[in-house]
């Protein structure tokens, strides 16, 4: 094979890599503003979630303890570092285990970690904090659901966390944490670039029949229906 052919080959391909790079800036820009509607119950919206961003990751905030779940039997206090148990509210994200332990902010973000995240190379986590008060903002928005789509909302969350034989979920023995009130777990499925941290977060508003973006690997394609 000629110099001349293998040079065509190389341009072919990296054609092909920024025409998929170009599409999926594209997408992820325009189809966020798609928006599924909330579908409505009838019924009291009695029970307050919060989606917070950090800035990377989105999380779905829910209330530590109510008659339908509660976390803390699953997510036990004395698996963050504080311990403490006066908390109202944790947060759960599902996302690359890599990006979630190496990768708090962007400014912490390696080559490898997102090469691993974006092509199904790595492992995924669920990512749990505790708060005991929740204040909204443009990183935190408020909104109130009835019990069945709290339940819609726990049954979808819960069913990502990986298991043991005894049916607890399994915690990640890290130092890697946010802060005192966090902990990592075991979770099912893989990350990509088709399938964020974010796209999650916005399934898991679709389940319990709220606002979301068709479909988006950012917060901001979540944030955009709750302005």
């Amino acid at each position: 094979m000629s110099a001349k052919i293998v040079f065509i080959y190389i341009l072919k391909t990296l054609g092909i890599i920024v025409g998929i790079i170009v599409v999926y800036a594209l997408l992820g820009y325009l189809l966020p503003f798609i928006e599924v509607a909330a579908k409505e119950d009838g019924e009291k919206k009695e029970i307050p979630i919060y989606i917070y961003t950090n800035g990377v990751h989105t999380d779905i905030v829910m209330p530590v303890k109510n008659e339908i779940q509660d976390w803390s039997s699953k997510i036990p206090f004395s698996n963050t570092k504080s311990k403490e148990t006066d908390y109202n509210y944790v947060g759960i994200g599902w996302g690359d285990k890599g990006f979630y332990l190496d990768t708090p902010t962007w400014a912490d973000l390696k080559v490898s970690t997102a090469l691993k995240a974006a092509f199904w190379l790595s492992e995924s986590a669920m990512h749990c904090t505790y708060y005991k008060t929740m204040t909204e903002a443009e990183d935190c928005k408020k909104i109130m659901i009835s019990q069945n789509q709290y339940r819609e909302l726990v049954k979808f969350v819960d069913a990502k966390f990986d298991r043991d034989q005894n049916g607890n979920y399994i915690l990640i023995s890290t130092n890697a944490v946010y802060g005192n009130n966090d902990a990592f777990y075991d979770a099912q499925g893989r990350y990509s670039f088709l399938n964020t941290c974010n796209t999650w977060s916005n399934n898991a508003l679709k389940s319990a029949g709220q606002r979301a973006a068709l479909w988006t690997p950012t917060d901001y394609g979540i944030f955009l229906h709750y302005k």
